[in-house]
């Protein structure tokens, strides 16, 4: 698949069917997530997969009880694991976890996989659930699976209405 075919196709995806992930799929997302760029190359992420049903409902509660957490066969809790605050104030481990999971949800859509980023979970209890060290960060789960129907289109702003050039 085409990279910009990829860009413009994604949709986070919050049905899945009850059908496994193959090894080999799962495999290329993660190694997708594993080449992404980071601060200093300091690589700090970890990625903890969960297959396991039981803990999977679980960090559907700790997700504010979004149910399709839980119904998709894998979760990915997105973690980083350093605390270098970047020249531009903004802390490494978030910006190096986001991209790569984004490298990760384009590579699941490549593999006619769906996705869905999260950001509201509990924290606190994610870590108590996976363990966790408290020196780690959760910075997104991320439900991993196959469409149970075609996600619809979302409206994006034109570019006129979101870049500038020279300067604001």
């Amino acid at each position: 698949m085409d990279l910009m075919e990829a860009i413009r196709g994604r949709r986070s995806i919050r049905s899945f069917l009850d059908r496994p992930v193959e090894d080999e799929k799962l495999q290329a997302v993660l190694e997708a997530g594993r080449l992404a760029p980071s601060a200093r190359n300091m690589q700090d992420w970890r990625f903890i997969v969960v297959k396991d049903e039981p803990t999977r409902h679980r960090l559907a509660e700790a997700a504010r009880k979004q149910a399709f957490v839980g119904q998709a066969p894998v979760v990915i809790a997105a973690c980083g694991t350093s605390d270098l605050v970047m020249t531009c104030g903004q802390p490494a481990y978030a910006i190096d976890v986001a991209i790569a999971v984004d490298h990760m949800t384009l590579a699941a859509f490549s593999l006619g996989l769906g996705t869905c980023w999260i950001g509201a979970f509990y924290e606190d209890q994610v870590k108590e659930i996976l363990g966790v060290p408290e020196s780690a960060r959760v910075v997104a789960l991320l439900p991993l699976g196959y469409p149970a129907e075609p996600p619809r289109q979302t409206p994006r702003n034109n570019l006129v209405d979101i870049v500038a050039y020279e300067s604001w």
